[in-house]
């Protein structure tokens, strides 16, 4: 039976045992710059060597342990033939190299583990290391060169590997645990119809490491049908980690509670939630400096104490868990959660982690990284399309480069200089923009961009403060982030310039199809499953979420009694800007009327915008609501999380009782009432709410949800009806109907439930509509507002 292997790269190795002293962003102000443009100094310096020079030597070392194989691995920048033997090991710095008084211990003790490896295995008696410091703006080289004899390396790193035993130790102990309690685990409920046949779907992709895109209605109990399998694949060696990805808070904390469901029954599967570094952080600002967080000084020498201590603990590194024993250990807790990960068989965070270009997790998916096998579930996955344009778009404004210029003006003008150059390209473009223009070559601006970015990047590695520095840093993320798109410009982009609402002009790189980006991040993973209640229609999402023709689709079959919801359509009223009056607005307001007077209860009424829903707020108060004595809650423009919340609480009810018990009873009572909240669709109240029994028993949805015309949404039109697809699905037919099937969803939670969807617009009865309707939809009734009030009557009393 072959051993069971433990793998960890040289580089992983020293950063993790030998790391020491402060956090200090100060002092590194693009790292993942560095990293990129760290390839292209290796093959310069590389190129300029002799025949004496052998570039990316592979080495390896075995150690064989009573229940297991460490294996330490990577690649040596350079060999370089001679007596004794020389290790070169490059590393690109934005630093000014004169300043350099030695070579960074870490970097060294890199370079050193490959001069023990080689010296082992070419039985050496002394091997010599260099360490070649590039900068990276101006391509001066520095070395420093040591000489050791094998005896002194050997003492060396068989310290280093004894130090990372107890880990190693510690990682096989409980992995023989975990593998353990998974061959023993199984589904925690009975499985509801169609439920097992999902389980399945999901097991065969992870087994043919194919994605999976998923339409998974609601109650069809999507997280556990996908957690499940995905725990089982790890317990099978299919996998090593499992990666849950969601949009929303409320998706993690769902996907939280399901795997302390299976842990209470036996599960021994370790988990880590990753919160955004502005919750979690200890201080007033996220300043992450040893002279402003006493939490920053000395983080490294403290910090894996505090990991093993809470890994020996505790099995689930919740956030409150990762806030005590930071505390404890005097560390910064976004720092440690971001290690805790790497000894958790399960990551529930946001997409960013996975997808974001600049904020990925490099210790999993970076140069140098382990090389495990990921299983990414990807919850909500419908809302992937529009964050990853976001995450690989990239916007600049011109009003931008002229504040900074006059900010450091008399500090700074060399910086000053590359400022305006950078401005007078973009007056070129503004010249011959009206509006809004599409525009294909910025070459000009881009070169005046990146001279702007090494100056830029001088001042920063080279200023820990300043009465400028944080203006500049700030501006320099973005002009960084700009340029890091740009390098990925491909015919999936469009280059266009506008002037904003305030008249401020701006150059944007759109990522009007995001498949090859998205792609590119899923194929970390041996498998992916995307799922999501509103995912139609699936080969829309399937094309541009980065699905691949022999990928799998799977429409799960709801498991709610069809019985139980009404869908009515209205014949007679609409959105649409023409039809706008009035007399459109009463008729609407007369609508939310007729539906809410049939039965007390909890409505919620979705409107296009906020300026629509006050136009039907105002007749429906003056005409209805003291007949249908219904308070009125209204959706705010702007809201804060504790106003939200006020919001949602209305609607929360006893949660031991639900509207099919109300019914029972049969009892009236006098000072009943209905609460209808007055929403936004597409706004925080439409999607990720979780309203059960009798907390929502309606849902009006006013107008197909269509995207306001703009500038990008004409740009994505003409682009696929350009690569043959119809441009107004793309654009805006398919994204408006996706907000209104989150909607519809807010009704209907449970098997128990009873509930009614009203869609207000003519148009949902067109065949362009009808089409895109889920199977759960199949039988809906066209009503009027003459015949509105007796159907939902009906429907009430047939569960009298």
């Amino acid at each position: 039976m072959r051993a069971v292997e433990v793998r960890i790269s040289v580089r992983g190795l020293v950063e993790f045992i030998l790391r020491a002293g402060d956090i200090d962003n100060r002092r590194k102000s693009s790292p993942e710059d560095a990293m990129l443009e760290g390839g292209r100094v290796h093959r310069m310096i590389q190129r300029r060597m002799g025949s004496d020079y052998h570039a990316e030597v592979s080495m390896k070392h075995r150690w064989e342990f009573e229940k297991y194989c460490l294996v330490v691995e990577g690649r040596a920048d350079g060999v370089i033939d001679g007596n004794p033997v020389t290790i070169d090991e490059i590393k690109g710095t934005y630093r000014e190299l004169n300043r350099m008084k030695t070579a960074d211990p870490v970097h060294l003790a890199q370079a050193k583990c490959y001069a023990w490896m080689y010296g082992k295995e070419h039985e050496q008696e002394e091997m010599k290391v260099q360490m070649t410091y590039c900068n990276l703006d101006t391509e001066e080289v520095r070395r420093f060169t040591f000489q050791y004899s094998m005896k002194e390396l050997t003492e060396w790193f068989l310290d280093v590997i004894e130090q990372y035993k107890r880990w190693s130790d510690e990682e096989i102990a409980w992995k023989e645990t975990r593998q353990a309690s998974i061959r023993a685990a199984a589904f925690p409920f009975p499985y509801r119809e169609g439920q097992k046949e999902l389980v399945t779907h999901v097991y065969h992709t992870i087994c043919h490491k194919k994605k999976l895109f998923l339409e998974a209605p609601t109650g069809v109990g999507k997280t556990v049908s996908t957690v499940f399998p995905a725990v089982k694949a790890v317990g099978e060696k299919k996998a090593d980690r499992i990666f849950y990805l969601t949009a929303k808070t409320i998706t993690r904390t769902v996907a939280d509670n399901t795997f302390e469901l299976l842990r209470a029954q036996g599960l021994k599967f370790k988990t880590v939630i990753l919160t955004a570094k502005e919750k979690i952080c200890f201080m007033e600002e996220t300043e992450c400096n040893p002279e402003y967080c006493p939490f920053a000084k000395g983080h490294y020498d403290r910090i894996n104490g505090a990991i093993f201590d809470l890994m020996k603990s505790e099995e689930h590194y919740s956030r409150e868990k990762i806030e005590e024993y930071a505390g404890k250990h005097q560390v910064c807790p976004f720092e440690m959660m971001l290690d805790m990960s790497l000894f958790s068989d399960g990551i529930i965070c946001d997409y960013n982690y996975v997808f974001d270009p600049h904020v990925y997790l490099r210790r999993f998916f970076g140069d140098g990284s382990p090389k495990e096998r990921y299983l990414f579930l990807v919850d909500e996955a419908h809302n992937l399309l529009e964050r990853g344009r976001e995450m690989y778009s990239a916007v600049l404004y011109k009003e931008d480069f002229l504040n900074l210029k006059r900010t450091v003006k008399a500090i700074e003008p060399g910086m000053e200089k590359h400022l305006e150059r950078c401005n007078r390209e973009l007056l070129n473009l503004k010249r011959e923009c009206e509006d809004w223009c599409i525009v294909d070559h910025i070459d000009p601006f881009v070169q005046a961009l990146q001279r702007l970015s090494s100056t830029m990047e001088d001042y920063l590695e080279n200023h820990d403060d300043g009465p400028v520095r944080d203006d500049i840093l700030k501006f320099y993320f973005e002009v960084s982030h700009f340029l890091q798109i740009y390098e990925l410009v491909d015919e999936k982009y469009v280059m266009y310039t506008q002037f904003d609402g305030e008249g401020r002009f701006y150059l944007k790189l759109f990522n009007v199809d995001p498949s090859t980006n998205l792609r590119e991040c899923l194929n970390r993973s041996v498998s992916s499953i995307l799922f999501s209640a509103t995912f139609l229609p699936i080969q829309y999402y399937k094309k541009l979420l980065g699905g691949e023709e022999t990928d799998y689709e799977v429409y799960a079959k709801s498991t709610f009694d069809p019985e139980r919801k009404a869908l009515f359509l209205a014949g007679d009223v609409t959105s649409k800007y023409t039809r706008r009056s009035d007399q459109e607005y009463y008729n609407i307001a007369y609508y939310i009327h007729q539906i809410v007077r049939m039965r007390y209860g909890n409505y919620m009424v979705f409107f296009p915008s906020h300026s629509f829903l006050q136009k039907v707020l105002e007749v429906y108060q003056e005409c209805f609501a003291g007949e249908d004595r219904a308070e009125c809650l209204v959706q705010e423009e702007y809201m804060s999380e504790e106003n939200r919340e006020d919001f949602l609480s209305r609607f929360e009810g006893n949660e031991e009782c639900c509207l099919s018990d109300v019914i029972q009873m049969e009892i009236e009572v006098e000072e009943e009432q209905s609460l209808v909240g007055f929403c936004v669709l597409g706004g925080i109240f439409s999607e990720g709410i979780d309203l059960k029994n009798d907390k929502l028993i309606g849902a009006l949805i006013v107008g197909t949800g269509l995207p306001q015309v703009c500038t990008e949404r004409e740009i994505l039109k003409q682009y696929f009806q350009e690569e043959g697809e119809d441009g107004f699905d793309y654009a805006y037919r398919y994204p408006g109907m996706n907000k209104v099937l989150q909607a519809a969803g807010r009704v209907i939670r449970t098997s128990q439930d009873i509930g009614l969807v009203a869609l207000l617009d003519e148009r949902f009865g067109l065949r362009s509509y009808l089409k895109l309707f889920p199977r759960e939809w199949e039988r809906f009734e066209i009503v009027s507002k003459e015949t509105v009030a007796a159907r939902v009557e009906k429907f009430w009393n047939d569960w009298l």
